[in-house]
């Protein structure tokens, strides 16, 4: 069964930084779309960063330049470096395929205060 292990949310005032983590098990790491997703509270989730397979990277225009999706294949890894962060992004954030077929994970809790 696959899962996904998100992890490096926190609590940061506005123009700071996090790196969020998530580990996923599974065979289709190297090959599928992945994406963030995030959700305030209230709010429906939606879609922040995406990398395809081959590296193309996607991003929301909100986020567009502060915030860097990446993944490490060997170690199974996607992550989101996020900087100047803003009140806005306040949300829990979850990683999954592009597809969103997979079973959520917990999500990482990002809080950011002005």
């Amino acid at each position: 069964q696959v899962q996904l292990v998100e992890s490096g949310g926190g609590s940061v005032q506005a123009g700071g930084s996090l790196r969020l983590s998530c580990a996923v098990s599974g065979t289709f790491f190297s090959v599928s779309t992945l994406a963030w997703y995030r959700q305030a509270p209230g709010m429906q989730r939606e879609l922040v960063a995406s990398i395809t397979g081959g590296g193309l990277t996607w991003y929301v225009a909100s986020v567009k330049g502060r915030f860097t999706i990446s993944r490490d294949i060997p170690k199974k890894t996607l992550y989101l470096h996020m900087i100047s962060l803003k009140p806005e992004d306040t949300a829990v954030y979850y990683c999954n395929k592009l597809s969103a077929d997979l079973t959520w994970g917990q999500g990482t809790q990002v809080a950011v205060s002005s």
